[in-house]
């Protein structure tokens, strides 16, 4: 029997009996479809953490950072020791390690920090204080004026660039490059044990220069960027720390392989500098959350796959059950097309043939029916999730025919005895059949 003549037959078939053919790829159906939106979901949650990884940075990028406690093993710990990493530091990292293509100074001061302007406007915020390379590094691209220079640097300038929050907040619609604002010293607007304004505090003038594009807020560490000022990091040692200390690293590797290779060569230059010491600052590697994330979804795949084909095993047995009652039913046919001449291949081929179309067909129902369903999960993921704008429903195409496939095998798994027991039939005792 040729193979276009066993496809007609089959989907004849399929539509005498349109009702018992849908309830028997209904399995099927279920299995492939919840496979897809499953993954489309765990799929889109990884975009959403790559993109959250590239608001900070990248995945090749590790940060080390001084802070006053640190952990060793399963503790924190104070942090004894007088090391700081310094300017010169970024500039020797940037000098001699070859697998570093930028290094970012921070000074972060990440909240409750007053910022006002000259009408009376005020909100509070956080402000970070960093290098010329930081706009570049991050990616990130001003949306008026400019971002922070290295004259600005030199020069110790009181200029400032503000995220888009801020300077919605304080400006509204109008542009605030060339306007000045006020910032308050240290914290800024700090608070007796009373809960009173402390009104010793003094602030500075800084003129606006720039402001950032929009960003959004980081899931990781929930900081909203958008919400931030930036100012030269030389001035904001002057105007505010009063001293030359640097709190944060930010290291971009080259490539992501560079990023060990990379994290090595600045350890052995920050030992080389700081009296043979590489404890005094802790480091956060970007990777470590990709790499928990991946183990994660392997996880999930993992049981994702068990459940779908426990639904596709119940498939398999159904179209099974419904093959065998077609041999009983067409026991006549089958006898007719042998007293005709076809052989028991061609008979096996052609119950073969049925039982894969019907799980092809029960497979592409499953795959339009898991792509709107992982279309509507995102959307209720985005309702349980506010801080996430957007959910993407990621399927891709080698699922789909990995999906498909699958449930072509499945046909000819289960198929495949019922096709044999067709074509042993004796043609005499198949005419006799009522």
């Amino acid at each position: 029997m040729r193979i276009l003549e066993g496809l007609s037959v089959g989907i004849a078939a399929i539509r005498s009996n349109k009702l018992r053919s849908l309830l028997t790829m209904l399995g099927i159906i279920i299995g492939v479809a919840s496979v897809l939106a499953m993954i489309a979901i765990g799929d889109g949650a990884k975009v959403i953490v790559l993109q959250d990884a590239q608001k900070l940075g990248g995945v090749n990028q590790f940060t080390m950072y001084r802070s006053s406690h640190k952990r060793v093993g399963n503790r924190w710990v104070r942090n004894r020791s007088n090391e700081y990493f310094e300017y010169e530091d970024v500039l020797a990292i940037e000098a001699e390690c070859p697998s570093v293509k930028v290094v970012v100074p921070r000074i972060p001061e990440w909240r409750n920090v007053l910022v006002q302007t000259a009408d009376g406007s005020e909100t509070r915020t956080g402000y970070n204080g960093v290098n010329a390379s930081f706009s570049e590094a991050m990616e990130w691209e001003t949306a008026q004026g400019r971002f922070v220079s290295e004259e600005d640097m030199d020069n110790e300038a009181k200029v400032c660039v503000l995220g888009s929050e801020v300077a919605a907040t304080l400006f509204g619609t109008e542009s605030p490059i060339g306007k000045e604002i006020k910032i308050g010293r240290g914290a800024g607007g700090r608070f007796d044990r009373y809960g009173r304004k402390d009104q010793k505090r003094t602030t500075e003038r800084f003129t606006v220069v720039g402001t950032m594009a929009y960003r959004g807020r980081s899931l990781r560490f929930g900081w909203n960027l958008d919400d931030m000022v930036f100012l030269p990091l030389t001035t904001t040692q002057e105007r505010f720390t009063g001293n030359d200390r640097i709190v944060m690293l930010s290291v971009q590797a080259h490539t992501v392989d560079d990023v060990p290779k990379a994290i090595e060569e600045v350890k052995a230059v920050v030992r080389k500098r700081h009296r043979n010491q590489d404890d005094f600052f802790s480091l956060w590697d970007m990777r470590e959350g990709m790499a928990q994330l991946e183990k994660i979804s392997k996880v999930i795949k993992i049981a994702l796959g068990s459940i779908a084909g426990f639904s596709l095993l119940v498939g398999g047995i159904g179209i099974m059950n419904m093959m065998l009652v077609a041999v009983t039913e067409r026991t006549r046919e089958i006898g007719l097309r042998k007293a005709l001449g076809a052989k028991r291949m061609d008979i096996m081929m052609q119950f073969l043939i049925e039982a894969v179309v019907l799980c092809s067909i029960g497979g592409a129902l499953g795959v339009a029916l898991g792509i709107a369903a992982g279309e509507g999960m995102a959307m209720l993921a985005v309702n349980i999730v506010q801080i996430v704008p957007e959910w993407p429903s990621v399927v891709s195409k080698e699922w789909i025919a990995i999906a498909v496939s699958f449930s072509a095998g499945i046909g000819i798994s289960f198929g495949l005895y019922p096709a044999i027991k067709a074509s042993s039939l004796s043609p005499i005792e198949a005419l006799r059949t009522e």
